[in-house]
């Protein structure tokens, strides 16, 4: 298990230098803590909206914590930490640091790198300006393929998938105030402008920003 973590590090250390970028497409993330001293209850009286962050990056184990309690596996037949109609999962999950964008893979915990530009400062224009979006040292962005839930259940199924939306969301924010972080929920962008940053296919649909990181 030492030699697996020190091999993830050393994936992350090359990455944050930009040291063979163009030859790693993916990064395995370590196993998520399921276990913790920090109870939900408190979890939710200290959870508020916090928009001053300061420049502390966070850590690969913090990051991977965040995207587990999002869309992470939690069972052996395939269900993941929010609950989904009809186990259809239509949500994909992307983040922002300052060494690129990356896609979630809740199969492998694994990230898959999309670019090694540094755009949360694209996504904070693309977001009316809230300078917060860029300042955060990680945004994750919730986006939907409505077809994978609509396709079962018609038009009933977008609110379904609006619904699992908040599920995964309120899973990372009591996830942020757990591991000593802050978040804040964001709904204020420009569709295509955040589609375009994010160079999103025509099926995804950007839904919901949160920009996580150590309060300022």
């Amino acid at each position: 298990m030492a030699k697996k973590l020190l091999t993830v590090a050393v994936l992350w250390l090359l990455v944050s230098l930009n040291i063979g970028a163009q030859d790693m497409e993916t990064i395995k993330l370590p196993k998520p803590k399921l276990k913790s001293s920090f109870s939900v209850e408190e979890a939710i009286l200290k959870r508020r909206s916090v928009r001053n962050y300061s420049l502390r990056e966070l850590t690969t184990g913090q990051i991977s914590q965040l995207l587990w309690a999002s869309q992470g596996i939690t069972d052996a037949r395939g269900f993941r930490a929010a609950p989904s109609a009809g186990a259809l999962y239509p949500l994909e999950i992307y983040l922002l640091t300052i060494n690129g964008v990356y896609r979630y893979i809740p199969e492998s915990h694994e990230l898959q790198r999309r670019s090694t530009k540094d755009l949360k400062k694209d996504l904070a224009r693309a977001s009316w300006n809230q300078r917060f979006i860029e300042e955060a040292p990680l945004d994750i962005v919730i986006c939907a393929v409505y077809e994978r839930v609509t396709s079962r259940y018609g038009k009933r199924g977008i609110r379904y998938t609006d619904i699992e939306v908040g599920h995964a969301a309120e899973n990372i924010h009591l996830q942020a105030i757990s591991l000593g972080l802050a978040s804040c929920p964001v709904g204020a962008f420009d569709d295509k402008a955040v589609s375009k940053v994010l160079n999103l296919s025509d099926k995804e649909k950007p839904i919901y920003i949160i920009p996580v990181g150590y309060k300022r």
